[in-house]
């Protein structure tokens, strides 16, 4: 049972997407990754040799996930079998477990399992699995658009070759689309198409890295535009937009790029440049993340990354934060792209992150200090007898509302957690409270 027997070369096979016809049977029509699948490279010598171990294929869609299973499944001489993991359970997984028990016991055959989109199996779905691909009696060949190491279980893990492929350059979308142009059999060859390069780099540009929306993008500019008198289909940019609509964002809200773009979205306001932080907070919005999830980051960076500089800059954040619950999108884009700016042309300071953990780690690894006996509480019966609050200066009572005493357990009093910054509202922070302990005035005097 080989789910990908010699389909391509079927005459049904026509109606096929061309994305689908055009995947590559062999190493030599596999374009990118040459990290990976290059002459000499660990993958290509396994695959050639058919000694596969268990591995894992992750990047974004269209890069060649599952065009490399494709090309396992013609080069190998074992048994192949394909899952999807959306529409496969457990019992599916026993079966094939079964079959492959007897393939190796009967006829000494060893049988591999692709698993598309292996991070839609859930715990028991990936246990299952465990005890055959650690005694070997089935070969895993997982493929997801997600990190692995998020969303498949860790014993699991450690027993795949984990491979990552990375978005296809524009060159490679471009030797992709001309090699569909050129072949008769699977692909656009017997058409008379006419299309200048310019605009098949037009289409590879769009595709953003993806060849899969490439070659659907040309195959429908194709087949809906007609011949002329001269029997000859030709292709424009307008076609190409209108085939296109729009470009597809690389985007997936709960796949890896999605950590990478909120991470450079951070790092872009962290970083005070409002251009890039509005370029990234776009790229969010078109592409259908979670305003709410946008706004809650926005919120932890004015606390994390401006703080003291600036404080009204939490106060902004949580403003667009309640606006996006009270009005949605898209109007609460607006004050949402306004917190945005403020915070990346904000002064940035990180004291108070300092401070907080400064703080938490002391607490963590040493002794808990006594309360020093003029802070406790003086508010009940007893307590004065007790010498609770006896010694403690009420700070109003003194100039500048302020008067030196210990408010820090008596083995801390040497210790600082907050060392206020040079940057916007904090440097002043620092003047006032080096005005206020540098007042060498006596109490008398006060």
């Amino acid at each position: 049972m080989n789910l990908f027997e010699n389909t391509n070369d079927k005459k049904d096979n026509r109606d096929r997407p061309l994305a689908y016809r055009m995947r590559p049977k062999t190493l030599d029509e596999f374009y990118g990754q040459e990290e990976i699948v290059g002459e000499n490279k660990l993958l290509n010598r396994a695959i050639k040799a058919d000694r596969l171990q268990s591995l894992i294929f992750y990047g974004p869609p269209g890069t060649g996930k599952t065009s490399l299973a494709q090309v396992i499944a013609n080069q190998t001489e074992a048994e192949f079998v394909k899952l999807n993991a959306v529409t496969s359970g457990v019992k599916d997984i026993r079966e094939v477990i079964k079959k492959a028990k007897s393939n190796r016991n009967l006829y000494n055959k060893k049988t591999i399992l692709f698993i598309d989109e292996i991070h839609r199996f859930n715990k028991s779905q990936q246990d299952a699995l465990l005890p055959s691909v650690e005694n070997g009696t089935l070969v895993m060949v997982g493929a997801t658009t997600e990190n692995p190491y998020f969303e498949v279980n860790s014993p699991l893990l450690s027993r795949s070759r984990i491979f990552r492929l990375e978005k296809l350059n524009n060159e490679h979308v471009f030797s992709i689309l001309k090699k569909s142009l050129e072949n008769e059999k699977r692909g656009l060859g017997k058409l008379n198409v006419e299309i200048s390069d310019k605009d098949l780099e037009f289409i590879s540009d769009l595709a953003d890295g993806d060849a899969r929306v490439a070659l659907n993008t040309l195959e429908l500019a194709v087949l809906t535009t007609p011949a002329d008198a001269d029997g000859i289909i030709k292709i424009n940019k307008e076609i190409i937009e209108d085939s296109m609509q729009k470009k597809i964002l690389n985007y997936d809200r709960s796949g890896d790029n999605h950590y990478d773009i909120i991470s450079a979205f951070i790092k872009s306001m962290r970083g005070s440049d409002p251009d890039a932080a509005i370029y990234w907070l776009a790229r969010m919005i078109v592409s259908g993340e979670d305003p709410k999830f946008i706004a809650r980051r926005v919120v932890i960076h004015a606390a994390e990354d401006v703080g003291m500089a600036d404080p009204t800059a939490l106060i902004i954040a949580e403003s667009a934060a309640r606006a996006v619950e009270q009005i949605g999108f898209p109007e609460a884009k607006i004050p949402l792209a306004e917190a945005v700016i403020y915070i990346a042309s904000a002064p940035k300071s990180n004291s108070v992150v300092q401070a907080i953990n400064k703080a938490v780690d002391y607490v963590e690894n040493n002794r808990a200090g006594d309360v020093p006996p003029h802070l406790k509480d003086s508010h009940y019966a007893g307590a004065s007898d007790l010498g609770h609050g006896l010694e403690y200066k009420y700070p109003h009572n003194y100039s500048k509302n302020y008067v030196e005493q210990s408010y820090l357990p008596k083995e801390m009093q040497d210790l600082s957690f907050y060392e206020p910054g040079e940057m916007g509202r904090e440097k002043k922070t620092a003047q006032f409270l080096k005005y206020l302990k540098n007042d060498k005035r006596t109490e008398d005097d006060k």
